[in-house]
């Protein structure tokens, strides 16, 4: 051992001063690259694969504990897939995120100048935005980095780059071609503060108390109605009832003519099996234009839709000249005036409700009947080639049918299980998917218009007069095609052929119908393939009582704040340790804190080994006594053990079980045992003694490192072995 290595070795283990080095050099080693593992004999070229994509973070700001955690669950994979002899890739990448970061944008314009989008124009505002993200980008790529994750940054992706918005514009012309993207008029979820559409799974729910309002549409009304949304009344057309229930059995199909103070309104009495005859009154005001429920029974029972309020959140003139241009809470205020004036309002009463919001501003949100571009999922289309089990090319088939049987047949496994149940009861009330955003910032819709023409293409008409449709994409049709598009679809890459379907796709629980489920779709569909074989969902991350962390509350545990305090290894650990898949986790800087003492042992433990093994050639097996034999079949089992716990993705409890191991085990017991030995005249128990601890500890090291890589790859750098390699690309002990 050199005397560079004995001075380290002496003082205390100090990640910023090993971090970034040990860093920098696994990046220049190139083994983040699999052509370069298979160039350097790291692996064989037929060797089989193990490819995973990240889960592109948004360009909105910095990595959270949940992103932290996501990269050390993934990177744990990929090491020990890479150690296990696979051609392994970690594909990274970044997303646009349009609405979160225009949103970002427009904020920091208007309270640093005053400014909106609108004032600067589209081009101007598109380089700003461009400009916040590369920054955003940058600062992503640091934590990445600080986190230890050895991603192929050669193969780096951006969901709006030239390379996707080619994938995207493909996906887009070949679903208009085939009948499965059109435009209409439906009814969206409007945002009337970000002035754009929302997903039904971008719409959240908050509970609020509310009041419900019971009244009649004119005092000879056979019957009253409740509601929380009163003003939405100027534009019902019907009055829906529960056909079992007895007390307006008589009444379906009546049609009546009322004034609600804005002229003639007709109301016909519709029976629907969806009204619950227990809430209110039984009896459900329809407004069409303002409810997806409503808007469905509208289309059952050839209703008007009559749109009383506008994308600003506003009464339009069909609500009436008194309420044109209000807000909708002082619409509902004079109109609960007016009923109360005409001696109609019955009961008043607070109740809990759900409303929805925007998942971004959370802000109320509005459905209204707009002109937008949707997904068919009921549509029927011919699958040209076909990988999925149970289906064959040529068939007719749906995009709903797809994303169901790919799960259904174990060609996609679910971790945990249970979300698979949630899967199937999302795509079984799946709706069209409305995937056109009133932004600028995104992938712009390839549709072009000119007279009565319409031009859909990959790339932009070469002819002059044509004007492209002023919107952009949802994100998650760009960042849906993100397992394939990354590995250079449309194109027949090499890389595509070797890497897809993936392997897992590790992702937190709360995105599974937001791209989880997205991915599915698109891939089956363009493919005739899955995207990946496995899922694995992980928990949210909150803080020590269970709450979720907010800057408002002051509970944000900053990951880069806990690596410069305690070490990647153990913001690592800690949210790895006591993790369960599909469940939520507390966490606490005492956490992160008990692993920086594990470190810590890690290095004392290498220290005593060291120290005295140094006058042993420990590259030749001596003649071992009986006890070490059993030492070394303990940990035999324990290899296997690891092995196992990794293949079935039990990280929490691989690392658990090596913690207690090395700790407990080796420190506590092994190490202390053999001290006499090792300090005694035996010659034959001595070396022994030597050979088995050394051997313990290249092997505990091995199986840590992708747990804790940054100490593992310092102390595999220090030990007297004739192995030359990176711990990082040690093959995986055998058991």
């Amino acid at each position: 051992m050199s005397p560079y290595m004995d001075e380290k070795l002496t003082k205390p283990y100090d990640p910023q001063a090993t971090e970034d080095r040990i860093y920098q050099l696994w990046e220049e080693s190139g083994f983040f690259n699999p052509d370069v593992c298979v160039q350097k004999g790291v692996c064989d070229k037929d060797a089989e694969t193990f490819s995973i994509v990240l889960p592109p973070p948004n360009v909105t700001g910095t990595l959270h504990m949940g992103h932290s955690e996501m990269l050390a669950i993934q990177d744990i994979l990929v090491r020990y897939n890479r150690m296990r002899g696979k051609k392994t890739l970690w594909l990274p990448g970044t997303d646009h995120a349009a609405i979160a970061t225009q949103t970002k944008v427009e904020k920091k314009m208007y309270d640093e100048e005053g400014t909106t989008r609108h004032d600067v124009g589209r081009e101007e505002f598109l380089k700003r935005v461009n400009q916040f993200a590369k920054e955003s980008h940058d600062t992503i790529v640091h934590q990445i980095k600080k986190m230890g994750s050895s991603v192929d940054w050669s193969r780096e992706a951006f969901t709006l780059d030239e390379k996707r918005t080619i994938a995207v514009r493909t996906a887009f012309k070949k679903m208009y071609d085939d009948g499965l993207v059109y435009r209409g008029h439906r009814i969206v979820n409007w945002c009337p503060h970000c002035y754009s559409t929302l997903s039904d799974d971008e719409v959240e729910y908050k509970e609020k108390k509310a009041v419900l309002y019971t009244f009649k549409y004119a005092k000879d009304f056979p019957f009253a109605i409740a509601t929380t949304r009163p003003e939405t009344k100027l534009g019902d057309s019907a009055v829906a009832v529960n056909p079992n229930d007895e007390r307006y059995k008589a009444h379906i199909g009546e049609i009546f003519t009322v004034d609600l103070g804005h002229g003639a309104q007709t109301i016909k009495v519709i029976a629907d099996e969806a009204v619950d005859p227990e809430y209110g009154t039984g009896a459900l005001g329809v407004t069409p234009a303002h409810s997806m429920t409503d808007y469905d029974m509208a289309q059952k029972n050839d209703l008007p839709l009559i749109k009383v309020i506008d994308e600003h959140g506003k009464m339009t003139k069909e609500a009436g000249a008194q309420y044109e241009g209000l807000k909708v809470k002082e619409a509902r205020a004079k109109f609960v005036q007016w009923l109360k004036d005409e001696e109609l309002l019955l009961k008043e009463e607070e109740v809990d409700q759900n409303l929805s919001i925007c998942y971004r501003c959370a802000r109320p949100v509005e459905p209204l009947p707009s002109l937008q571009w949707f997904v068919n999922v009921n549509k029927t289309f011919t699958i040209p080639h076909s990988n999925i089990k149970g289906v064959t090319a040529g068939q007719q088939i749906t995009l709903k049918e797809l994303m169901h049987i790919v799960v259904q047949n174990g060609q996609i496994q679910i971790v945990p299980e249970r979300f698979a149940k949630i899967y199937f009861h999302w795509i079984e009330n799946l709706r069209d998917w409305c995937i056109s955003r009133q932004i600028w910032y995104g992938h712009q819709i390839p549709v072009w218009y000119r007279d009565e023409e319409t031009y859909v293409g990959v790339e932009k008409p070469k002819d002059a007069g044509w004007t492209q449709d002023p919107d952009t994409l949802d994100t998650w049709f760009s960042s849906g095609l993100w397992t394939f598009s990354t590995l250079g679809w449309p194109e027949e890459t090499a890389d595509l052929r070797t890497y897809h379907p993936t392997a897992i796709l590790e992702t937190g629980y709360d995105i599974l119908f937001f791209w989880v489920a997205r991915m599915v779709l698109m891939t089956t569909y363009l493919l005739g393939d899955i995207p990946f074989k496995n899922v694995y969902l992980h928990g949210l991350v909150r803080d020590e009582r269970g709450r979720k962390m907010s800057k408002s509350i002051g509970n944000v545990i900053d990951p880069l704040d806990m690596i410069k305090i305690y070490g990647t290894d153990a913001t690592r650990m800690s949210l790895i340790i006591g993790t369960s898949p599909g469940n939520d986790m507390k966490l606490s800087e005492e956490k992160i804190k008990a692993y920086k003492h594990f470190a810590n042992k890690i290095w004392n433990i290498t220290r005593f080994v060291v120290s005295n093994t140094e006058d042993t050639d420990l590259t030749v097996k001596p003649e071992l006594t009986d006890h070490d034999r059993e030492n070394l079949k303990e940990l035999d089992a324990l290899v296997a053990d690891i092995t196992k716990e990794i293949e079935q993705y039990h990280f929490y409890l691989a690392g658990e079980k090596l913690y207690h191991y090395v700790w407990h085990r080796f420190a506590d017991v092994v190490i202390e045992e053999s001290k006499v030995r090792l300090y005694g005249d035996n010659a034959v128990e001595r070396s022994s003694a030597q050979w088995t601890l050394f051997h313990i500890l290249t092997t505990s090291v091995t199986l840590l490192h992708p747990f804790m890589p940054f100490i593992t790859e310092e102390v595999w750098s220090m030990l007297a072995h004739d192995k030359k390699n990176l711990l990082m690309i040690e093959p995986w002990p055998r058991s």
